[in-house]
Parts: structure tokens; C-alpha cells; sequence
């Protein structure tokens, strides 16, 4: 079987991530225009936010968590892979179609699990009717991830890295073609613009399935809809997803406690939902990334035995996680009103919004690198079929970031959900180090990357330092129309040309082994 390639498959994945993740840029950037933070925003956030929510237990946070270091072991082996992978799709297809309706039919608790601080207002009614059109979208963004995780053990990265671009582009097809065709104005164009988005989400969940099934079907695993089978392989599967389920979205079930405390605060929610495209743009590209090539390269270098590999696996893809999430969480914390200024700040998004939004990305700037190794640190026990310690360690982790986001609300208001997703963030990291102690050398840093982490911190504190006076000095271009795009590069261009030529000079990393690891 042919070996994963794990930087060439990082970099394939990280720039379709990128480019995803732009695209959701443009997509918050109009729904922010069109929409600002009103009620209509809110309540289409919240609705979204459930599929998206139940799609990391079932897909990438328990599912598929536990299915790919069994499907990649079976693939190692030259067992039955295709037939594991068919009894897997057909159950999770049944498990789902049952738990969409039960979701429709029950919208009206799930927004209450979501947003209480809605009941009474308008926006519980609009986002029970928002979710409701949406909610099917997590049988095909589920079912998709399935075949994701098909495609990428087998070590084919392209089809579904690409995949959520379609969203994206579906978001803003959807945004352009209402504001050519929707004759009204004020609320009731809202209105339509909501409506709008809430049906695009299932018809991009659809695309997304059809895009990586052909993808799938041409590797040589064409999987296809039937009746469900209980089989021993799959009860495992099941006792083994059961754990991951709260271990895979541990930062999902913390976003949900940050969105009940946001709730309570008007325009809360939509101020951390756009805090959080900012540093998911970081996390995705290089966090998300990584663990989705680490997994399935981690569970066959266990099948064959190689554990001086996926030692080595682990502390690169660890190094190179920080060397890139370390700067641009520096940035966040150093620059946040103008990057937030600059990208939303227009139509019904105002200088208020700003100011809220960007204290919430500099927080989340504080918790990145945390959610970034935790990618690393998981696959060391997912890729020993071992969810039972993440899950305690998870469990744990939930427990400290409701007291400090509902305990610190009443004094601090809507930041604390913010404080405690970060601070919750580090805990877990903690937690899962020392857990890790226990698998010997592979779960171990070795010494070349503790030489080169605290170079790496250095270069990003130097050019923090150096955005932060650039960025005073350039205040007045961010306030002028025609050159706010402009100022902004040229700020994010001397951020990056300062932490790569510093890192270079204080030995952080070599350039040139940017691109050797696109060969490895």
C-alpha cells in the first residue's frame, strides 16, 4: 500500500482550507453587510450552528474518529476494507435519517439547548424555522465525512479538502443572487436573505456528498444506500465512537455553552460567531489540517509496527502546526480592530460591533495554539482506538469552561464564553500531555522541537511587537474606503515577512525545509 505522504498531504490540505475558509470570509463579510447583528443574523447563526454542532459527534468528532483508524489498519492490512467501509456508511446513513427527523420535529428544544437567552423574542421563533430547513444538511455533511475519511486514509487529500468550498460558494451565490432579485427593504429583506440562507445549507450538504462520493467511487470505493446490518466490526465501532463522541467536539460542546451565555447579550452571538471565522481561518489551515493527515498516518504506522515513525510524525507535524498557529495567534492579539474594521465593518455592522468583535478575537487569539496541538496531541490515543482517556479528559474540560463562562458573565458580560473556550483550550492540552506520557518515546517532544519552540515564540513576541507599532501608525488608512484593503495587506505583509525573516535568523526553521516537506 502506498504511504501517506504527510506534509505534501498537510499542504494540499491547508491550502484548500485556505481557500475555504476565504470563501467564508466573503460569506460573513456580506451576511455581516446585509444582515449585522440583528435578529434575523442571530437567529440564522444559531440555526446553522445545529447541524454544524451534531456534525462533530457524528462525523469528524466520534464517527469518523473512530472509523478511520480502523479503516486504515484494515487498508494497512489488505483486509476488507471496502466492505467495513459500506456496513459503516449504510449504518450511519440509517442512524442519521432517524435522528433528522426526531431534530425537525423537536427544533423548538434544540434552539432552547442552544440559545435560551431567545425565548420570548423574535429570534426563537426565526431560528426555529431557520432550523428546520436546515437541519438535514447533518445527514449529508456526516455521510460526507465518512467518505472523506475513506479517501484520506488511502491518502487521497484533494476531493475532500475541496469540498467545503462548496458551501461557501453555495452561501454566496445565494447572498448575491437576493440582493440582485429581492425587491423589498429593512426587515422583510432580511427576512428573505434568511430564508435564502437556510435553504442553501442542505443544498450544499448535497453537493458536498455527490463531490467526494465520485471521488470515492473512482479510488475504488463506491458505496452505496441500503438496509442496515448490525455486524461485530461495527458494534466495536460503535463501542469505540461512543467516548469520542464528547472527546472529538470538545471545542464545539464549549462553543455551545459560549452561545447560551452570549444569548443573554444582545448581538452577542453574532459578535463571537464572527470572532470565530477569524481564528478558525488559523485553525483550519494548519490545526484541522494536520490531524486530518495525522490519523490515518499515526493507525498505519501502529498496523506496521513503526513507532520510531510515528514519533516522528507526531513532532513534526507538531513543529510545524506551531511554527505556523504560534505568529497568527500573536497577530490576533495584536492587531484585532483592524483586521475586524477592515473586513466587516460596513452596512449594518458598526464601529460598536467592531469594538465587541475584536476584543473576542484577541481572547480566542490567546487559546489558538491550544486547539491547534490538541489536533496533534488526539490522534496519539484515536490512532490506538483509545477514546476512553480523551473522553475524561473532555469531560473535565466541559466542566471548567461552563464555570468560568457562566460564572464570569454576570461580572464581565458576553467575553467570558470567549475566556472560557481559550483558558479551557490550554486545560485540555495539558490534559492530554500527560496522558500521553504513558505510550513511551511516541508520545514524547523530542528534543529538536523543544529546541526550536522557544524560537518560535520569540520570532512571533518580535513581530507582535512590530504589528502592533505599524498598525498605530497606519490607523488613518483604515478609515478611508478606497484604501482600507490596501493598508490591511501591506499590515499583514510586514507581519509576515518580519516572523519568517526573524525565524530564519534565530534558527526557528529554515525556509528551505517549507519546501522539502512538500516532497515528504
Amino acid at each position: 500500500m502506498k504511504p501517506i505522504r504527510l506534509m505534501a498531504g498537510f499542504f494540499t490540505v491547508g491550502i484548500w482550507t485556505l481557500l475555504s475558509r476565504v470563501m467564508g470570509f466573503v460569506r460573513d463579510i456580506m451576511i455581516a453587510a446585509y444582515l449585522g447583528t440583528g435578529p434575523v443574523a442571530e437567529a440564522f447563526l444559531v440555526a446553522f450552528s445545529l447541524p454544524n454542532l451534531f456534525r462533530r459527534f457524528f462525523a469528524e468528532g466520534a464517527f469518523n474518529m473512530a472509523f478511520v483508524p480502523m479503516f486504515s489498519k484494515k487498508v494497512e492490512a489488505g483486509e476488507d476494507a471496502h466492505r467495513f467501509a459500506q456496513d459503516a456508511f449504510v449504518g450511519l446513513a440509517g442512524v442519521l435519517t432517524v435522528f433528522t427527523v426526531i431534530g425537525v420535529i423537536f427544533m423548538p428544544a434544540l434552539v432552547t439547548l442552544m440559545a435560551s437567552g431567545f425565548l420570548g423574542t423574535e429570534r426563537f421563533d426565526l431560528a426555529v424555522y431557520y432550523g428546520r430547513i436546515a437541519f438535514p444538511y447533518i445527514l449529508f455533511i456526516s455521510l460526507t465525512a465518512l467518505l472523506s475519511g475513506v479517501l484520506n486514509a488511502t491518502g487521497r487529500f484533494t476531493a475532500a479538502a475541496g469540498a467545503p468550498v462548496l458551501l461557501n460558494v453555495i452561501f454566496v451565490l445565494a447572498l448575491i443572487i437576493m440582493g440582485m432579485t429581492c425587491e423589498c427593504t429593512g426587515p422583510d429583506a432580511q427576512s428573505m436573505i434568511g430564508q435564502a440562507l437556510a435553504y442553501a445549507v442542505p443544498l450544499a450538504g448535497i453537493a458536498q456528498l455527490a463531490l467526494v462520493w465520485v471521488a470515492a467511487t473512482r479510488a475504488g470505493y463506491s458505496l452505496r444506500l441500503g438496509m442496515p446490518k448490525i455486524t461485530p466490526e461495527l458494534k466495536r465501532l460503535a463501542i469505540i465512537a461512543a467516548p469520542a463522541a464528547l472527546a472529538g467536539g470538545v471545542v464545539q460542546i464549549n462553543l455551545l455553552v459560549g452561545r447560551q451565555v452570549a444569548s443573554f447579550f444582545e448581538g452577542a452571538v453574532a459578535w463571537l460567531n464572527y470572532a470565530d471565522r477569524l481564528y478558525q481561518l488559523p485553525l483550519g489551515v494548519v490545526g484541522i489540517a494536520i490531524g486530518v493527515v495525522l490519523l490515518p498516518d499515526l493507525s498505519r504506522r501502529l498496523r506496521a509496527g513503526d513507532d520510531a515513525g510515528g514519533q516522528d510524525a507526531f513532532n513534526r507535524a507538531s513543529e510545524i502546526s506551531l511554527a505556523l498557529t504560534i505568529p497568527a495567534s500573536v497577530a490576533l492579539m495584536a492587531i484585532p480592530i483592524p483586521l475586524v474594521s477592515v473586513l466587516f465593518e460596513r452596512g449594518a455592522f458598526t464601529s460598536d460591533d467592531t469594538a465587541a468583535t475584536a476584543l473576542a478575537v484577541a481572547v480566542y487569539g490567546l487559546g489558538l495554539p491550544a486547539f491547534v496541538l490538541q489536533k496533534t496531541l488526539q490522534p496519539l490515543f484515536f490512532a490506538r482506538e483509545d477514546t476512553k482517556r480523551p473522553f475524561y479528559y473532555a469531560l473535565a474540560a466541559m466542566v471548567l469552561n461552563a464555570a468560568l463562562a457562566i460564572g464570569l458573565s454576570p461580572q464581565i458580560g458576553f467575553i467570558a464564553a470567549a475566556i472560557g473556550t481559550s483558558l479551557t483550550g490550554w486545560a485540555m492540552v495539558i490534559m492530554l500531555m500527560r496522558g500521553a506520557r504513558t505510550m513511551g518515546d511516541a508520545g514524547k517532544f523530542d528534543a529538536r522541537f523543544k529546541k526550536r519552540l522557544g524560537r518560535i515564540i520569540l520570532s512571533a513576541l518580535a513581530m507582535g511587537a512590530i504589528l502592533f507599532v505599524s498598525a498605530a501608525v497606519m490607523t488613518p488608512f483604515f478609515g478611508i474606503a478606497t484604501l482600507r484593503y490596501l493598508a490591511l495587506f501591506v499590515l499583514v505583509l510586514i507581519g509576515v515577512v518580519s516572523y519568517f525573516g526573524i525565524g530564519h535568523l534565530l534558527g526557528a526553521f529554515k525556509l528551505s525545509e517549507f519546501k522539502r516537506n512538500l516532497r515528504r
